[in-house]
């Protein structure tokens, strides 16, 4: 039997073996059999590596498969951290506005994976009445509606912490607002500059819900809301800039928005060097 071990694509290795018992035990080693004339031993391949979508998948199946009952909210936005740092390349070096958007879309397909998981067999079973799925139904949308609040406040607070930037989340001031930078404490202090102040309220919609920004932290004269809103009418636009509210709004985003003369929209990654700015 002539063995040829490949070393490169014009030069091999050759091995005769003559003795039978020899032939049989290489055979039985490589798992082949040189039926006819010869035969051919592919060495083990590495496994191809996941796909990120893959690897994500992977990571939230096996979340899912280890909860009994709804995780409290941060720690669904902590397992879509871990699995976006470990599968995504170079998820720490893309832009905040990016990190915001598939941090939320993430969280969303862990939430889901995680509530079809335990509330399969409550929304299959047979309901006694109307009113009985009415309520079933009402207790899933409001566990959806509160999840994505907090879950937009979880990783903002991980993006602000990423760059270093000081700030309190949902600090005891008037009005309750969302965040403040850099503090409460420098807030509540008359001598600290209102000019390095900010106010950042965290909504995931804002068409209904920009005029509470306005009530909170009066201290501050022109307050940010960051949102994931898909767009606002051109007049709720102006009202938002005559009232002292600058919207904030992942850059994606930007394209549903009307432009109006005179109203600039930030990005997350605007908002942020514009922070550094004036904290320096």
């Amino acid at each position: 039997m002539l063995v040829l071990i490949p070393q490169d694509m014009h030069n091999f290795i050759a091995y005769v073996i003559d003795l039978p018992e020899d032939i049989e035990e290489i055979q039985a080693a490589l798992g082949v059999e040189a039926i006819g004339s010869w035969a051919i031993y592919e060495g083990a391949k590495e496994p191809d590596p996941l796909s990120e979508d893959d690897c994500i998948d992977q990571q939230f199946r096996q979340f899912a498969e280890n909860v009994q009952q709804f995780p409290p909210g941060s720690a669904f936005s902590a397992k879509a951290r871990e699995a976006m740092l470990a599968c995504v390349n170079n998820f720490k070096k893309k832009a905040c506005d990016d990190k915001l958007m598939h941090l939320m879309q993430a969280e969303y397909r862990l939430f889901k994976l995680v509530e079809r998981q335990i509330c399969l067999p409550e929304v299959r079973r047979l309901f006694k009445d109307i009113d009985d799925f009415l309520k079933t139904a009402a207790t899933l949308m409001n566990r959806r509606k509160s999840r994505a609040g907090r879950s937009m406040e979880n990783h903002v607070e991980y993006l602000l912490n990423d760059a270093k930037i000081p700030f309190d989340m949902r600090p005891a001031i008037d009005g309750e607002p969302d965040i403040i930078i850099p503090s409460k404490q420098a807030y509540d202090d008359p001598k600290f500059p209102t000019n390095k102040l900010f106010m950042v309220g965290v909504k995931t919609t804002c068409k209904d819900r920009w005029r509470q920004v306005t009530q909170e932290a009066p201290r501050i004269e022109w307050k940010h809301l960051l949102t994931i809103q898909e767009g606002v009418s051109a007049k709720q636009l102006t009202q938002m800039h005559q009232h002292k509210v600058t919207l904030v709004v992942p850059q994606k985003l930007h394209g549903r928005y009307p432009e109006v003369k005179g109203i600039h929209l930030l990005d997350v990654e605007g908002f942020l060097a514009t922070v550094r700015k004036r904290l320096a």
